[in-house]
């Protein structure tokens, strides 16, 4: 079978350290017309088929944050979903796509604070790191004291990556030096666990604050930046996504620092894993479609991605029922 040559999913990379805060960096302005063009040619010019796309697929499950992140999640519930990341494939469909010795599973499983424990223990000896959504998640609304003391507690509970939301309030009145300061303290409080800051795009208001909201949180040390915490109105798409990837760019450019990417809220089909992985490919290149340098935040999109391996295995899509996660 073709494949997509990569490194074991859980590499830990270099972190990005930040820099000082540079606002000359947010004077850029962000062409939404060709913005808009280009995202909507993604999905048209580049496609993969027959055992390519079982490749990229299979590559797509190693970049999935398998996430639960429910009122009414139980120890149960994490407990079976950590299964699942373990072994996301049944052996049997393996073996039919001819890769029975591939050793696949999930790039973390993502959960709120209270999950973290189950989490760890679930997935003791596997290498799965567990992340924690935190700083009061979803709103970011929480006194900044109690953001700081809910990561603390997160890494102590042996998460090993902490995905943040930042406060939106000062992207909308452009307050940067406040936005870098916030994330420069969460960075500081997750000691050695990776962050993801969470821009929340949907409610930042144009795709000029995108872009500067993603570079402000690189300078602060951001070592992933993430799209949408799943519960606005407007989570991933390619247009926003597009632009976050270029200040990637931008700032690797200017830093040497690589920044991984992640989309989340809304992606829960093979066919939208797979545009997102053209687009880091066109964008960024091959190393930034591996698991250290980019993540897919969902829960659903692994039962579209099994149910598209199986058809391409057996000439047919089973029931959903088949692939359960929890």
């Amino acid at each position: 079978m073709a494949t997509i040559t990569a490194p074991q999913a859980h590499a830990v990379p270099e972190r990005n350290p930040g820099t000082p805060f540079d606002p000359s960096a947010l004077e850029a302005r962000v062409n939404r017309s060709a913005i808009e063009r280009r995202a909507a040619t993604l999905p048209t010019r580049r496609t993969v088929k027959k055992q390519w796309q079982a490749a990229w697929l299979l590559h797509a499950i190693r970049t999935i944050d398998l996430t639960t992140l429910s009122g009414d999640d139980t120890p149960g519930t994490v407990r079976r979903l950590c299964a699942k990341a373990r072994q996301p494939v049944r052996p049997e469909l393996l073996q039919d796509l001819g890769v029975s010795g591939l050793r696949l599973c999930t790039g973390a499983v993502c959960v709120y604070h209270e999950m973290v424990p189950t989490a760890v223990a679930a997935l003791e000896g596997s290498d799965i790191p567990v992340a924690a959504v935190s700083t009061g998640f979803p709103a970011g609304l929480n006194p900044h004291r109690l953001k700081l003391q809910e990561i603390e507690a997160s890494v102590a509970a042996g998460a090993r990556e902490i995905d943040i939301v930042i406060s939106r309030r000062h992207v909308l009145t452009g307050n940067w030096k406040a936005l870098y300061q916030e994330v420069r303290d969460f960075r500081e409080a997750c000691g050695p666990a990776h962050m993801k800051s969470i821009l929340a795009v949907g409610e930042l208001g144009t795709l000029n604050n995108v872009y500067k909201a993603s570079l402000v949180c690189m300078q602060a040390g951001s070592d992933f930046i993430k799209t949408s915490t799943g519960k606005e109105s407007v989570n991933a798409t390619l247009p926003n996504s597009l632009v976050m990837v270029r200040a990637i760019r931008a700032y690797y450019e200017q830093t040497g620092h690589k920044v991984g990417f992640k989309p989340a809220g809304g992606i829960r089909s093979a066919k939208q894993a797979l545009d997102w992985l053209i687009l880091m490919k066109e964008e960024l290149g091959l190393e930034w479609m591996q698991p250290h340098l980019f993540r897919i935040g969902a829960s659903a999109l692994l039962n579209d991605i099994e149910r598209q391996l199986e058809h391409l295995a057996y000439g047919r899509y089973a029931s959903m029922q088949y692939q359960p996660l929890g």
